[in-house]
């Protein structure tokens, strides 16, 4: 396994208790990092701290923290700060979905809309999550002379996808912050970037019919679903010192679906 030199780092992965969140701060317990893995389900995290520690967590510390309350965001940082002194990874991963046609037509009748529950679920934990998270992290970073943010977007946040509305809009906004936010904080040695998976093989996929998951492999030109160490070795990458130079930018870890699409 490549060794990104993150050995040390403390770093904080939201929505880590299972899919790419939990790959991704496994990973980054790989690198020898310190590792702060905050989640809403605390069901599994006993079992999620002995893997960060087996696989080579400098340290590892479970926080049951939502991401859409501030004042949760706020309370889990200052504990960091307070346990390591310093926070030089923030991988923003937590996401939901919630997905619906903005107008379903049937039967030359209106059937449903998006609710505004709907709308409003996701975009308080994807978009606003993402913010209240950077805001908590970013003034620590700067006083601690840098660090490295990085936020989940989509594939689909850059072409759009049908029944996902709310879910689009936020993985395109956060591109949009991932931009602002490099321009902003570039000066204070903060490089922000965002990944934008494609289609990944997780848990979520259990209960979709195989004809779908075909469907999904035979539109990536790689023939095949990405896993969730393909996004987390991204993650660890961006993180690396390997790219100092890449910052405001969004990377596509795919397959190609972009390109196949």
């Amino acid at each position: 396994m490549i060794d990104f030199g993150l050995r040390g780092k403390a770093v904080i992965v939201t929505g880590a208790s299972a899919g790419i969140g939990r790959a991704t701060a496994v990973r980054f317990a790989q690198e020898g990092a310190k590792v702060a893995a905050w989640d809403v389900n605390a069901s599994a995290a006993e079992e999620l701290i002995a893997q960060l520690k087996a696989a080579g967590a400098a340290d590892a510390v479970f926080q049951p923290v939502n991401v859409a309350e501030r004042g949760s965001v706020d309370s889990a940082v200052r504990e960091v700060v307070e346990r390591w002194q310093r926070v030089d990874v923030l991988v923003n991963n937590a996401g939901i979905v919630r997905d619906a046609q903005l107008a379903k037509w049937k039967d030359g009748a209106l059937a449903a809309t998006m609710t505004d529950e709907q709308w409003d679920a996701v975009l308080n934990v994807n978009l606003k999550g993402v913010f209240n998270c950077t805001r908590a992290v970013a003034p620590h970073m700067i006083a601690s002379g840098g660090g490295v943010i990085l936020n989940a977007s989509s594939v689909v946040g850059l072409y759009g996808n049908f029944g996902q509305t709310n879910y689009v809009a936020t993985k395109a906004g956060v591109i949009g912050m991932t931009r602002t936010w490099s321009r902003e904080l570039g000066k204070f040695n903060i490089r922000v970037n965002a990944v934008a998976p494609g289609f990944i093989a997780t848990d979520i996929l259990n209960s979709m019919p195989e004809k779908v998951i075909d469907s999904m492999k035979q539109h990536t030109p790689l023939g095949r679903m990405g896993e969730p160490r393909d996004i987390a070795n991204a993650y660890a990458w961006l993180a690396s010192e390997q790219a100092s130079f890449v910052t405001g930018t969004c990377l596509s870890v795919d397959g190609g679906l972009v390109v196949g699409t």
